[in-house]
């Protein structure tokens, strides 16, 4: 495709080495914003200004009339910690659908009220005090919102309720998860996307299926014959008899292979496999929610029991500790900073909403998206961030009628500086271009080769027609920023390339040397985006690092 120039004033400038050799082609086509590039809200070039930030301005105004932004709403600040003045701002009141920029605020707000060092606690507990082995009465396993509890640690409960002489319970095993509200799913979350795991329930008692403690959901694995007409295998980790397999899937000729799907029927715990599979081939797998985690993790719970020789004479439900219970295991999760890592990096979903939750607990009593939510906007006022236009339903941003102002974010990051745990908040945030999932995250393959990799720290957000990417990034002086970029209402794929030419050039920016050259958006196969984009229903090609399993 034959690309227009921006500008002739732009095209007059020698061409920028760095960015030219690592970047693809600018556009020009005009960004249908309400306002446009001149619009009141928007800093222009202005002749005032230092040379520098009249370029930066300039060349920001020129990335935002690329085609993919066609049609789009872009609200964008740029501010200077350094120095303490806006840089850049664009729609900077407007409320836009944040997506996952949504967790800034969860996570902030879990920091300021619970702190960095708090542990999520699960207890085993019986109704009275082991005799002879026996537990004479129930046993209740009782949850605070966990989101790390794997079976290997329910796994190790177990060893130590073994440990401390029980070896029978009378009575039943009772999941107590009355921490947490039984409001399982977002109220704005669309009801196709329930199979997924980017909207697994939420509980205060789940099981992580994975390392990076993916919760509510199982891992299905699907393995093909040797030879067309062998049987497929089909596993799931966890394993327990909570959750059905339906087996429908073929071995066949390589040619005639089509693929499989995995679906879960809402409403219920059986998990049907069918289609194809290629004679030989490799083994497949996925992860699909499972309905009420709490009562999948006291399964997973009671299994664990049985391995270690602790016999539950009853059966397996639901029921709230009773006062006067004695204590016969407890463990703890890693600090929040240290769980924020994996919940921030990998943009997990669950882990914000039970974040929401913990927080309406700590603070009011009743864990719900109600209370959590609104101690978010309190700390916020604690920070000092102003909440005009700010419209929150969920903690993670997967609500499409959560609105958050690009002003108020760049907010956020400034006013993030100043508490006490602001070191563990930034750790938490991906690294552009780091190569370790755990540090890079969702922008492990964005930005790579520039000025902006292992400097820009900052959080991604994706949803149909939404993305964004806000946080810090030191300019070539050594001047520090924040920036925030909400994208709204775009038609085709989505403009990650515009917001990495963006942080690429606050990465560039000096005061007192304009940056020769025209910024230019990345070409596809120059710098490396997230090569798979799979998609989910509602989401389709447009989903975070963690929702495709494709970091």
């Amino acid at each position: 495709m034959t690309v227009p120039p921006v500008s002739s004033a732009h095209l007059r400038r020698p061409a920028r080495s760095l960015l030219a050799a690592a970047l693809g082609a600018v556009t020009g086509i005009a960004l249908l914003v309400p306002g446009g590039p001149a619009a009141a809200d928007t800093v222009p070039p202005a002749p005032t200004a230092a040379p520098g930030v009249t370029d930066l301005r300039a060349d920001i105004n020129a990335l935002l009339r690329d085609p993919l932004l066609e049609g789009a709403t872009s609200g964008l600040v740029v501010r200077s910690l350094t120095e303490g003045d806006v840089l850049y701002r664009r729609e900077p009141g407007t409320p836009l659908i944040p997506a996952s920029n949504a967790k800034l605020l969860a996570s902030a707000a879990a920091l300021d009220v619970l702190g960095a060092g708090h542990r999520f606690v699960t207890t085993v507990d019986g109704t009275a005090a082991p005799r002879d082995g026996v537990v004479h009465g129930d046993l209740y396993l009782v949850g605070t919102g966990d989101p790390t509890m794997t079976a290997e640690r329910y796994d190790r409960l177990a060893a130590d309720v073994a440990a401390s002489g029980v070896t029978a319970v009378t009575g039943d095993l009772l999941a107590d998860d009355t921490w947490f509200d039984d409001e399982r799913l977002g109220a704005g979350w669309h009801p196709a996307d329930e199979p997924y795991y980017y909207a697994a329930q939420i509980s205060a008692l789940t099981v992580a299926a994975n390392d990076d403690y993916d919760t509510g959901v199982v891992e299905v694995t699907v393995t093909p014959g040797r030879r067309a007409g062998d049987r497929v295998r089909v596993g799931l980790t966890p394993a327990t008899d909570y959750v059905t397999v339906v087996n429908r899937a073929r071995t066949v000729r390589p040619a005639d292979a089509r693929g499989v799907s995995i679906t879960r029927a809402p409403g219920g715990n059986t998990i049907t496999v069918s289609g194809t599979l290629p004679a030989g081939g490799a083994a497949q797998s996925d992860l699909r929610t499972v309905h009420e985690p709490t009562d999948f993790a006291a399964h997973v719970f009671a299994d664990a029991l049985a391995e270690h020789g602790v016999s539950v004479g009853g059966r397996i439900g639901r029921g709230t500790r009773p006062a006067g219970a004695v204590r016969l295991a407890r463990t703890e999760s890693a600090t929040l900073a240290e769980i924020l890592v994996p919940a921030m990096k990998l943009s997990n979903n669950g882990h914000a909403e039970m974040l929401i939750k913990a927080i309406g607990q700590e603070v009011s009593g009743e864990g719900s998206w109600r209370t959590g939510l609104a101690e978010v906007e309190a700390a916020l006022d604690r920070f000092g961030v102003g909440t005009r236009g700010l419209e929150l339903r969920d903690g993670s941003g997967l609500d499409r009628a959560n609105r958050i102002p690009a002003r108020l974010v760049a907010d956020l990051l400034e006013a993030a500086r100043e508490q006490p745990w602001s070191a563990e908040w930034e750790n938490a945030l991906p690294v552009a271009g780091a190569a370790d999932r755990m540090v890079g995250g969702t922008l492990t393959n964005r930005m790579r080769g520039t000025a902006a990799a292992g400097n820009v720290r900052a959080k991604t957000g994706s949803l149909t027609g939404v993305s964004s990417l806000s946080g810090y990034v030191t300019g070539a002086d050594g001047e520090r920023l924040v920036f925030a970029i909400l994208n709204n209402g775009y038609s085709g794929s989505p403009p990650r390339p515009v917001q990495d030419a963006i942080a690429v050039r606050l990465a560039e920016f000096s005061r007192t040397t304009p940056t020769p050259g025209v910024p230019r958006v990345p070409a596809a196969g120059v710098v490396p985006l997230r090569a798979a984009e799979t998609g989910r229903a509602g989401e389709a090609g447009e989903l975070e690092c963690t929702w495709a399993r494709a970091c």
